[in-house]
């Protein structure tokens, strides 16, 4: 099997867990933000507990895991509490547009076509439609798309920039993301307790949360990185506009919410720029 299909087939695994994320979050939304990123990011880094020898990184790798992780998770937590949901989700799912758009500027050797062009254009006009629904900017905005965002252009950077150290022989093994997720756990619980109210689980909302843990905040991560120290970047970022339509789709069914012209629309949009940009060939 070649290096690039086996990137892609792991690409495509983190994007069928990443599928479920929203929904876990919304279905978990009386959890105070920066503990379930913690809680969530701690059990995520389990499974890769037996290769803790692996965990001796650069600081500037720890760093970059820890911006990674923490960041990225903790704003789309932030934006789902203060957006309508499936609207901050979309925009969330600009960070593939990111990855496209940004590799050239990241990454030596990347060129950035025409297409991969319109295919940003593409995506920014649906993460518009998502976020006005046909009304006005200032009747639909909301706050917490910022932070929706701001998540985005984390999760590009980051994946980017293990890409870049991959490259240039300073990257780290797949098993250190376990480190990552720990540390940014820690580090979430932490404010928890410093920032938010003390913290009251029923069985339901712990079940879940191992599930996030296990799941889109963990073993996701792992077929991630593999994805991108295999793959084209460019093909990996559009192939994961194929997660705004599943997760948004399963967000909907969830919440009882209507699936509108717009959002229709703005899905449409997102991921025909992920096929346009996915058939650039060099």
């Amino acid at each position: 099997m070649k290096l690039s299909t086996q990137a892609n087939l792991y690409a495509l695994g983190a994007i069928a867990l990443w599928a479920t994320l929203a929904t876990l979050g919304v279905a978990l939304s009386q959890v105070p933000a920066f503990a379930l990123t913690g809680l969530a990011l701690i059990i995520g880094s389990v499974p890769t507990w037996g290769h803790w020898r692996q965990w001796r990184v650069s600081r500037a790798a720890l760093a970059l895991g820890v911006y990674g992780l923490f960041g990225f998770h903790f704003l789309l937590f932030i934006a789902l509490r203060h957006a309508p949901p499936v609207q901050a989700n979309l925009v969330n799912y600009l960070w593939p547009l990111f990855i496209v758009v940004l590799a050239p500027l990241l990454l030596p050797g990347v060129r950035l076509r025409s297409a991969h062009v319109l295919a940003a254009g593409l995506g920014f006009l649906g993460a518009g439609l998502a976020i006005l629904g046909g009304h006005s900017l200032e009747a639909a905005w909301a706050w917490g798309y910022l932070p929706a965002l701001g998540s985005a252009l984390i999760w590009a950077t980051f994946s980017l920039g293990s890409r870049r150290m991959a490259q240039s022989g300073k990257g780290f093994p797949t098993a250190a993301l376990g480190l990552f997720g720990l540390i940014s756990g820690l580090l979430a619980l932490a404010c928890h307790v410093w920032l938010e109210p003390p913290l009251h689980l029923g069985l339901r909302d712990g079940l879940l949360i191992g599930v996030m843990g296990l799941g889109p905040l963990g073993g996701a991560f792992l077929l991630w990185d593999r994805a991108l120290k295999l793959g084209d970047p460019r093909t990996i970022g559009v192939l994961s506009y194929l997660t705004p339509l599943a997760s948004t789709l399963l967000l909907i069914a969830v919440t009882g919410r209507t699936l509108t012209i717009w959002i229709g629309l703005a899905t449409v949009l997102i991921v025909g720029a992920a096929l346009l940009a996915v058939r650039v060939k060099d």
